[in-house]
């Protein structure tokens, strides 16, 4: 479905944060990239949503969707597919959502954006979406501010804009980092839910090695632009081959494996 292949990625003239990456997910897949800031898996999750910053710069690879190359020159096929088969949680939701506007106003400019439909039609659809990823009262929540919902509820809506349509790859940038533990555990089972009700394949970028374990299906262990470890999690969990993966291990709170032993 998703191919990456040989991708090095630099900002500016430094040294390449990314270095000879490749990876492959199936439909409905769940992988995780863990590492520390500055390990690369951002960098990583955001060539893929076209969303490098200016100064970066892809220096070999090939992003491959259905056999679609992705990086072309002018970058018409990535932005044909960015909102609809690629989406992209973002670490705190509420930080991307405009402050000074409401949710169902962003909501659904966000929904007449990618697809021509009326705005009485894409009210109903964002309203459709908050009711499946369990907001209360969801037309109290499209006439809300972003600063008079929780971050859980932000969270939760920017998932919901995001499986808007239907994507076929939802990346997710450490999404439960800025939230509490209660928060973390039912937006990393809503994630679950989504992929097993919509076959939707999940990338979750986090620096939380228990997060990745419990809901993924592979995982990346990334150091300095490199992989240094790749394997399922029980594996990964109770025969670490790599000193920084121990490091990881001992050092990272963790929720109940899901991939028990």
């Amino acid at each position: 479905m998703l191919k990456i292949k040989n991708l090095t990625i630099q900002y500016g003239n430094k040294e390449p944060v990314v270095k000879d990456f490749n990876l492959s997910i199936k439909k409905g897949e769940i992988i995780g990239i863990v590492g520390e800031s500055g390990s690369g898996k951002t960098t990583i999750i955001k060539s893929i949503a076209g969303a490098l910053s200016y100064n970066s710069k892809i220096l070999s690879g090939s992003i491959i969707l259905d056999n679609e190359e992705l990086l072309d020159n002018n970058g018409e096929i990535l932005k044909k597919n960015r909102g609809k088969n690629i989406a992209m949680i973002f670490q705190d939701c509420r930080n991307t959502l405009n402050p000074i506007r409401k949710i169902g106003s962003q909501y659904i400019e966000y929904i007449q954006y990618h697809l021509n439909c009326s705005k009485e039609e894409a009210r109903k659809k964002a309203e459709s979406m908050l009711r499946k990823m369990k907001l209360p009262d969801p037309q109290n929540v499209m006439i809300s501010y972003p600063h008079q919902l929780s971050g859980g509820m932000c969270q939760r809506i920017g998932i919901a804009m995001a499986m808007t349509f239907n994507p076929k790859i939802l990346l997710a940038d450490e999404p439960t980092s800025a939230l509490d533990v209660t928060t973390q555990a039912q937006i990393v089972q809503e994630l679950i839910n989504l992929r097993d009700v919509y076959e939707t394949s999940i990338i979750i970028v986090t620096h939380n090695l228990g997060v990745a374990a419990y809901m993924s299906d592979r995982i990346i262990v990334m150091k300095d632009g490199d992989v240094v470890e790749e394997g399922i999690p029980k594996e990964i969990l109770n025969f670490p081959q790599s000193e920084y993966t121990k490091l990881l291990l001992d050092s990272v709170p963790r929720l109940e494996e899901r991939h028990a032993v």
